[in-house]
């Protein structure tokens, strides 16, 4: 089966563009040098807010004599959509172009197939590392490696520590999914409007979130996704299975999770579930991080520590889970490649200490490093002190992510498919059995129909 990429809306922009003839969109000059040396053009989404550019690339400027990097920010607000279609339409006016950064999975793919990236994997050869030991979190697509990862975002369990405590419950190093369901029946509380839940499950909803489907899969080196990396059904997998159980016996039997009626009716949201106590733990990714000290819209009014992501069995490898990050590319029409792949390698290694906003994807961080950063974004919140910051240290340099699943074209329609018939299992109109033989079957159709 040959796959498909959502290449449609991709091919049609870099169409306008090259009849647009578009300009450059952010700060950058239409030169690709400089008198100095080389300048290097950096095309990215992230913000000087969020990012630290002008003091990270002066050192870099300072540590390389003769290369200049121009940040092309191409979204004032950070917003990563917007920041997309302007890439796109850079790229198919010619603008000279050397460093790009994409935000997820699926915008590196999509480019990868549309020859944007230049593959690396020569040039980290030459370097002597290997990415799967060097970084967290694998790159590869089809075997090869076109970005580095940067930042580093792993899903993580958010615990209210002062119910923990009421419960006599430690705060968990290492710990499984049944554990988990056992820490939410003992955290439960009350009865009706006021009852406090274990935990708090934000999916799935309208087709996203679905990584609350696939808690037990998402967790595992390989096979993480309902898809396998050639595009076929991976539902066959007896961790999606076991994931439905969990969420049943957790909602039904145990009833230590918020109803998922509720979820939907009400339109509830995780923040305020956990920061108003109405849920003593949530799972959720550690852009938390910066708002988990409490916010002006959000405050935080007791303790909080953080556990890693569960796993199945007690003999799995701890710290699988999902991750975000920004893959980081050289990109293919570069007249620079050594220097932009130089600039790459220690924006995704030495780079990411210096920015000091993220935790790095970069194996090699030292524990005091990551302390550091962790106290940085901590101190950007109301009240850092009800943070049991250390939890949050060991967990992050715990987690690792899963092989990277590249995105089919046709994965929207397998979300869709999956929400629903979670949707009749959850609501009591038909069991787990039936649940997975009609996602098999679904899934399977929009595969078909989507052969050539």
């Amino acid at each position: 089966m040959k796959r498909k990429w959502i290449v449609g809306s991709l091919v049609a922009a870099l169409m306008v563009g090259l009849l647009a003839g578009c300009g450059s969109s952010g700060t950058a000059t239409d030169s690709n040098s400089n008198e100095a040396g080389v300048n290097l053009r950096l095309y990215t989404y992230g913000t000087e807010e969020a990012y630290n550019w002008k003091e990270t690339i002066a050192a870099y400027e300072k540590a390389t004599p003769g290369v200049t990097v121009e940040v092309v920010n191409l979204s004032e607000k950070g917003d990563t959509a917007e920041a997309s279609k302007k890439l796109d339409l850079a790229a198919a006016s010619g603008e000279p172009m050397d460093i790009l950064m994409f935000s997820d999975a699926a915008g590196y793919a999509q480019r990868v197939a549309l020859g944007m990236a230049e593959p690396l994997d020569d040039y980290i050869a030459k370097d002597g590392y290997k990415v799967e030991e060097d970084y967290k979190i694998d790159p590869r697509l089809n075997g090869k490696v076109y970005a580095l990862p940067g930042k580093f975002n792993p899903w993580y369990v958010l615990l209210n520590k002062d119910q923990l405590d009421e419960a006599g419950l430690p705060v968990p190093t290492d710990w499984t999914w049944d554990e988990y369901a056992e820490y939410a029946k003992k955290l439960t509380k009350g009865e009706g409007a006021s009852k406090r839940y274990g935990t708090y499950f934000h999916g799935p909803q309208g087709g996203s979130w679905l990584e609350f489907v696939k808690l037990m899969m998402i967790n595992q080196p390989q096979g993480s996704d309902f898809l396998k990396p050639d595009g076929s059904s991976n539902l066959e997998n007896p961790n999606f299975k076991r994931t439905l159980e969990l969420r049943v016996k957790m909602e039904k039997e145990d009833q230590s999770s918020v109803p998922y009626s509720d979820m939907i009716s009400q339109k509830l949201n995780y923040r305020t579930q956990f920061f108003n106590q109405s849920a003593s733990m949530i799972t959720i990714g550690s852009w938390m991080n910066t708002e988990i000290g409490g916010t002006d819209k959000v405050p935080l009014t007791f303790h909080v520590a953080v556990a890693p992501f569960p796993k199945n069995d007690k003999a799995d490898s701890i710290g699988y889970s999902p991750v975000t990050t920004d893959y980081v590319s050289v990109a293919a029409s570069s007249k620079h490649k050594q220097e932009a792949y130089n600039f790459v390698r220690w924006y995704t290694t030495e780079g990411q200490i210096v920015q000091n906003k993220n935790v790095p994807a970069w194996n090699q961080v030292k524990e005091e490093e990551v302390t550091k950063i962790i106290e940085k974004i901590l101190a950007g919140t109301k009240n850092p002190e009800l943070v049991d910051k250390q939890s949050l240290v060991n967990t992050l340099l715990a987690s690792k992510a899963s092989e990277l699943v590249p995105p089919a074209s046709y994965q929207a329609e397998v979300y869709k498919v999956i929400n629903e018939e979670y949707e009749k299992l959850i609501l009591g109109n038909q069991d787990i059995d039936t649940t997975v033989k009609n996602s098999q079957e679904r899934t399977q159709e929009i595969i078909d129909s989507n052969k050539k």
